[in-house]
């Protein structure tokens, strides 16, 4: 047992390293910039004040960024009811809240974690057809719409719970992340709906940044390499300072990039690899709405806060509005017109017996 805890330990300080290296380098670029060149090699007044107004307003959203995308802890799937936080543009959420608001309080009773009744009965029956019962009993009240590669309930037998659309269990922290995009190391955390505008705006200024610091340090690059400036220390610093700007400039051109174009079509990596499986089967734009209405859904409404790192993306992370195909696939929202015929406060049914056994498989994904 100390022996577990020990490699634990060392584990999770070895997993601080990309992060430690990171900052290190941010530390030795300030140092770099601002003392080698502005204050030793730069020597026009107006250049060298400029240079150190926008190099600090680049440093401190860089840093900021980060910091939000490093600390942010994940969101997990509730365990207590969840408020409705719906979408303004999705009138079926808006139905489908008035239908299911069982609470005297107006708040959707979203239990995705099994209770102590039903993870009692469900462990303890034998018979996979009745495990599948109980699963599918618990769906039922739940906004869940995807499915896993077979038809079946998506369910982690770690975390207990049904899995919301587009959450999956990351076997790094140990739990399941709403929206997880993927567990990144250079942040040490999961990317997940808490987090990815943070993730995104991490990518665009450290790219500014080192575009930024290559651009301005270019010039003086030539001098040295020309020898028309032959101060030693600084010409080290400089040099070096470029071409580590130059390599992480590339690299995160094609990182920020594809990350720019899985929000342009409203997919996560997880998704991007494996496209989201609905009842009628896997459809990769299932959660597209459009690019205007893709981009609201990570920066949210409010424009005047799309380039800070402060959260203001749309909704809970427990479910997301669905483009009408795969809300025309879905059994609970098959006919729209129905809900006004029949009205919002009948319950919608969903396959029971011996039929749900094909469709309703239990997943165990770790």
């Amino acid at each position: 047992m100390a022996l577990w805890r020990g490699l634990r330990c060392c584990r999770r300080a070895f997993a601080w390293l990309p992060v430690l290296l990171i900052a290190l380098l941010l530390l030795w670029s300030y140092y770099a910039y601002v003392c080698e060149l502005c204050l030793v090699t730069v020597t026009n007044p107006v250049e060298k004040v400029a240079y150190l107004v926008v190099f600090h307003i680049l440093f401190v959203l860089f840093v900021w960024t980060y910091w939000k995308s490093v600390f942010t802890l994940p969101i997990q799937p509730g365990k207590k009811e969840q408020e409705v936080k719906t979408f303004p543009s999705s009138a079926v959420f808006e139905r489908l809240r008035a239908a299911r608001a069982e609470c005297s309080s107006g708040a959707l009773c979203l239990q995705f974690h099994m209770s102590y009744a039903d993870q009692e009965r469900y462990e303890n029956e034998e018979r996979p057809e009745v495990q599948r019962q109980i699963l599918a009993e618990i769906a039922r009240k739940l906004p869940v719409y995807t499915r896993t590669g077979n038809g079946g309930i998506r369910f982690c037998d770690r975390c207990q719970l049904i899995k919301p659309d587009r959450c999956h269990h990351c076997s790094v922290c140990a739990m399941c992340v709403l929206k997880m995009d993927h567990h990144c190391p250079w942040v040490n955390n999961c990317i997940g709906f808490s987090n990815y505008k943070f993730f995104l705006l991490f990518l665009a200024y450290s790219l500014l940044y080192c575009l930024y610091i290559a651009a301005t340090v270019f010039k003086y690059f030539i001098k040295y390499w020309t020898g028309e400036l032959t101060n030693g220390r600084s010409k080290f610093h400089i040099l070096f300072l470029l071409f580590v700007a130059i390599m992480f400039f590339v690299s995160l051109m094609f990182l920020f990039g594809y990350h720019c174009w899985l929000v342009s079509r409203n997919r996560s990596t997880l998704e991007a690899f494996s496209a989201p499986v609905f009842q009628n089967g896997p459809d990769k734009n299932g959660f597209n709405l459009g690019f205007v209405k893709n981009l609201q859904q990570v920066f949210g409404e409010e424009k005047k806060l799309w380039l800070l790192p402060i959260a203001s993306s749309q909704g809970d992370g427990h479910f997301f509005p669905m483009r009408t195909l795969s809300e025309a696939r879905n059994p609970l929202l098959t006919n729209e017109e129905q809900w006004e015929e029949d009205g919002i406060d009948e319950e919608p049914q969903v396959l029971t017996g011996s039929g749900e056994a094909s469709s309703l498989a239990i997943e165990r994904e770790t």
